[in-house]
C-alpha cells in the first residue's frame, strides 16, 4: 500500500522533503499556512506535487500515514495539535532525508557560532576534494541532495528545532559549541526544555562516533552528568585542560591533538578573530582531523575563510566611524561575544522581538565599552527599563533609517557602530539576513 506522507512548509526543507517522498513512490501532499514563495512553487508544480497554500486541508492532513513539519512551525498550533489527536507520527526533514542516504553526517548545533562552524568545515573538507554537501539552516535541503545527487558526507547545522523531531537519525560526528538562553519562547520560557533538545543531537551515537564539545560550557558540563554517550569524547578550551583535545598553548599556537592525527598553527594566521571564533576553528579543525584530512588542508583553509555575511561583518568606515553588522547575533550571548571583540567607544543597536532574553550577561560589557545605545525595534520598553538604571546614553527607535541616522549623529571619529541586537528580527523585518542587508544599504548611503 502506498504511503501518504504530508509535508507541513512549503520552503527549502519541506520542498526537499516533498521531492524525496515522490521520487521514493509516496503520496505526497504539501500544505503551507501561509504563502509559498514563487520559485518553489515552480518545483513542485514541475515535480507534479499537489500543494495548497493560504490555508490547511485537514481532512487530507489528518489522512497522512507520517508527516514531515517544517522546524518553524511550533508544535502548540492547532494543526499540529490535531495531528498529535490523531496520532500520526512527526519528523523533521533531516530525519526523513537521513534514511536514505548513508553518506556521513558532521552535525552541528549551539545557541552561537554554529553557521560560522558549519561553513568553515565544509570549506576545509570541499577544499580537500572531498564530496561534500551543505545542508540544514545553511545551504540547500539534505532531502533535495539525497534525492538528486550523492556526497560522501554531509556537514548540517541543526537548529534546537530542527532536532526536536530527530528520533533514529545518526550524526558521526556531533558538535554542541556552546548552550546558553535562547528560543526560551517556544520552550515554555523553561531552559531545561531547550538543553534537552540541543542534546538530541547525541541520540544513536556509537563508540565509533564523535561528540566535539566545549570544555567550559557550565550547560554542557551539567547535562553530561545526566546524559551518557558512547561517542569518542573531543573537548575543546581556549587552555588545556585534562582530556582537551584543542587548545592555545603558551606561544600563542592552535593546537590539535587527536589519535588521528596533531597539528600546530600559530593562532595569528587563523582567518576569523575573536575568541568565539577561536572555538569555532577549533570544532572545525577536531571534525576534519577526525576525517582524516591533510594537515596542510586544514591549515590552509583555516587561514583563508572569508566568513560569514551578518557575523561581525565589517561594512564601512563613514567620517571616521566604523560600522559592523552583526545582524546574526538574534541571543544575549551572541551579542556578549560580538562586544568582547569590540573596542572602547561603540555605539550598540539593541532590538527586536525579545525571546525571554536577560541582559544581565551583557551588562559588565556594555559598562566597559559601550558610549550609547540605539533601541530599534516595535516595542523598547524592557530594553529601556534594563539600561536606563545604567545612566548610559540610550536612544528609542523605530526604523533602521532612525536607528542608522541616531548612530551617525552620535558618533565621532574613532567611534565603532555595532548591530548586534540580542533580538530576533521579526517585528520589523523579514528575517536577520534582511536586517543585516537594509543595515548595509542605509550605512553606505550616508554622506559626510
Amino acid at each position: 500500500m502506498t504511503k501518504n506522507l504530508v509535508i507541513l512548509g512549503g520552503g527549502e526543507s519541506g520542498v526537499g522533503a516533498a521531492i524525496l517522498g515522490k521520487e521514493k513512490g509516496m503520496n505526497v501532499f504539501l500544505s503551507d499556512y501561509g504563502t509559498i514563495a514563487d520559485n518553489y512553487r515552480r518545483m513542485l508544480d514541475d515535480e507534479g506535487i499537489e500543494w495548497e497554500d493560504g490555508h490547511h486541508t485537514m481532512e487530507r492532513i489528518l489522512a497522512a500515514d507520517e508527516v514531515v513539519k517544517s522546524p518553524g512551525i511550533a508544535p502548540t498550533t492547532p494543526v499540529m495539535k490535531a495531528i498529535a489527536e490523531k496520532g500520526i507520527p512527526v519528523i523533521s526533514e533531516i530525519e526523513f532525508a537521513g534514511r536514505y542516504t548513508d553518506a556521513k553526517m558532521v552535525c552541528i548545533t549551539g545557541s552561537n557560532g554554529k553557521t560560522t562552524t558549519t561553513l568553515l568545515t565544509y570549506h576545509i573538507l570541499k577544499n580537500a576534494g572531498l564530496k561534500v554537501g551543505l545542508a540544514g539552516n545553511v545551504g540547500r535541503s539534505l532531502a533535495l541532495q539525497v534525492a538528486r545527487e550523492h556526497h560522501d558526507i554531509y556537514v548540517i547545522e541543526l537548529s534546537s528545532f530542527q532536532l526536536e523531531n530527530m528520533y533514529r537519525f545518526r550524526a558521526n560526528i556531533a558538535v554542541i559549541l556552546n548552550i546558553t538562553p535562547d528560543h526560551l519562547d517556544r520552550y515554555e520560557y523553561k531552559m531545561q526544555n531547550y538543553i534537552n533538545a540541543k542534546f538530541r543531537i547525541l541520540n544513536n551515537l556509537t563508540p565509533q562516533d564523535a561528540f566535539i564539545y566545549w570544555q567550559d560550557d557550565p550547560v554542557i558540563n551539567r547535562q553530561l552528568e545526566q546524559v551518557r554517550t558512547e561517542a569518542q569524547m573531543y573537548p575543546f578550551a581556549e587552555h588545556r585542560e585534562e582530556g582537551t583535545r584543542a587548545w592555545v598553548d603558551d606561544e600563542a599556537s592552535l593546537i590539535i591533538d587527536t589519535p588521528h592525527t596533531s597539528l600546530r598553527m600559530p593562532r595569528a594566521e587563523l582567518s576569523l578573530n575573536g575568541l568565539h571564533n577561536l572555538y569555532n576553528s577549533m570544532a572545525a579543525a577536531l571534525s576534519a582531523c577526525i576525517l582524516d584530512i591533510d594537515k596542510a588542508e586544514i591549515r590552509g583553509a583555516l587561514s583563508d575563510f572569508e566568513g560569514v555575511e551578518h557575523r561581525l561583518e565589517y561594512v564601512a568606515t563613514i567620517g571616521g566611524v566604523r560600522y559592523i553588522n552583526d545582524s546574526k547575533a538574534t541571543n544575549v550571548n551572541s551579542c556578549w561575544y560580538a562586544l568582547e571583540s569590540m573596542p572602547e567607544d561603540t555605539i550598540l543597536i539593541l532590538g527586536g522581538k525579545d525571546k525571554g532574553n536577560d541582559y544581565t550577561e551583557i551588562l559588565p560589557l556594555v559598562r566597559e565599552k559601550v558610549k550609547a545605545i540605539v533601541c530599534m525595534g516595535k516595542d523598547n520598553s524592557k530594553l529601556l527599563d534594563f539600561f536606563g538604571k545604567e545612566g548610559i546614553e540610550l536612544h528609542d527607535t523605530h526604523s533602521i533609517d532612525e536607528a542608522v541616522r541616531t548612530c551617525a549623529a552620535i558618533a565621532k571619529d574613532g567611534d565603532t557602530v555595532l548591530l548586534s541586537p540580542c533580538c530576533a528580527s521579526f517585528d520589523l523585518f523579514s528575517s536577520y539576513e534582511d536586517r543585516g542587508r537594509q543595515f548595509k544599504e542605509r550605512v553606505k548611503g550616508l554622506k559626510f
